[in-house]
């Protein structure tokens, strides 16, 4: 694609994080607690991701690999004080760092992961971490094997304020027992912008296994279910036939032992919208529901991190934007703990492998044609 600028690509993604969360920590810088290091910088998930270890009580980032100068560039901008390293091997022989993060292309960062966790580091990886069963496995296997951790940052639950304040009602029962989740994830796809492996599900793992990952994250978390299951999926291509393996839409059903859920992703965002998608959740309680507007309230509202509670007493607004994101801090106490805080081992690769089976079991959703 002669149009496309790989650094326009990751400023569009930060700015997209920006819209609803700060990431620069405030204050006096705590001493570092803990060294971390960066391999591929393919999308701009890498910026919330680092951002989310400085801001964890003491992380310092000191050294990076990736490949292409461009990218590089902006990245160093950004954080001057990390060394950049022609080869990883200098960052995963480098007993001094204890965790390495990524956002590599998709197809990419389980086999970093594993290299990382063999070298005695831990590894968090942008979604999706993992892409094919044969990943999976073997990322299990290593991960069991090692003890390290492996963390993939499901970032509409880790890193939006809203739904941070949605676990905390949930948790002191504001709504009862969870019965259901529904999670919308429209994308706003700027093709122009976007480089050629965001077109192969080879290299992204196909849209339920890309962005429903976040999905099934937040079903499994919110119901609290430790066992699920994909009641059935679909995918489609409805307006790209220019890329015929990609897909613009895809949703799925799915059940656990502690409620069910629905997803509905798509790559439909319209432009005049303002931000790169009206990310939404709802959570049906047995007392009362919460509906998340997580990156743009429609109804004029400013901002994101909007949250609306209704329960048996009243209907009310809450502004989330204050909500301090725990995420990054746990995720270093896990590190140096060896505790699982920020997300369970089990769970991570949970809401990985529920994404794999929808995504391998969907069916097509485009449409009929006049012949059928």
């Amino acid at each position: 694609m002669t149009t496309f600028n790989r650094r326009d690509t990751i400023k569009i993604a930060a700015a997209a994080v920006a819209t609803t969360v700060s990431f620069r920590p405030s204050g006096a810088s705590p001493a570092p607690r803990l060294k971390f290091g960066m391999i591929g910088i393919n999308h701009g998930h890498i910026y919330s991701q680092s951002d989310a270890v400085l801001r964890g009580r003491g992380g310092e980032l000191t050294k990076f690999h990736a490949v292409e100068d461009d990218l590089a560039a902006e990245f160093q901008r950004r954080y001057p004080n990390a060394e950049r390293v022609g080869d990883e091997r200098a960052m995963l022989k480098d007993s001094k760092i204890k965790l390495v993060i990524s956002a590599a292309i998709p197809v990419d960062r389980a086999p970093i992961g594993i290299r990382v966790m063999k070298h005695g580091k831990d590894f968090m990886a942008d979604k999706p971490g993992i892409i094919t069963f044969d990943q999976l496995a073997e990322v299990k296997h290593v991960q069991a094997e090692t003890k390290r951790i492996y963390s993939i940052t499901y970032s509409e639950r880790f890193g939006n304020r809203a739904t941070i304040k949605a676990s905390e009602l949930v948790t002191a029962g504001a709504i009862g027992d969870v019965v259901q989740t529904i999670g919308l994830g429209p994308h706003l796809k700027r093709a122009h912008t976007r480089p050629e492996w965001f077109w192969d599900p080879r290299k992204y793992g196909g849209i339920l296994c890309d962005i429903g990952a976040h999905q099934m994250d937040q079903f499994l978390h919110f119901t609290g279910s430790t066992r699920a299951e994909v009641v059935s999926a679909q995918v489609g291509n409805f307006h790209n036939q220019d890329h015929p393996g990609f897909q613009d839409f895809g949703d799925a059903m799915v059940r656990g032992n502690g409620g069910t859920g629905y997803i509905r992703i798509d790559w439909f965002t319209p432009a005049g919208l303002g931000v790169w998608g009206d990310g939404r959740l709802t959570i049906l309680g047995s007392d009362g529901y919460i509906e998340l507007r997580k990156y743009i309230d429609v109804a004029g509202r400013n901002g994101g991190d909007h949250l609306f509670l209704v329960d048996l007493k009243k209907t009310r607004h809450i502004d989330c934007s204050s909500v301090e994101l725990p995420y990054g801090p746990q995720i270093v106490d896990d590190v140096l703990n060896r505790t699982e805080t920020a997300m369970s081992q089990d769970h991570c690769f949970l809401a990985t492998e529920l994404a794999l089976k929808a995504q391998a079991n969907a069916t097509r959703a485009d449409r009929l044609s006049a012949t059928r």
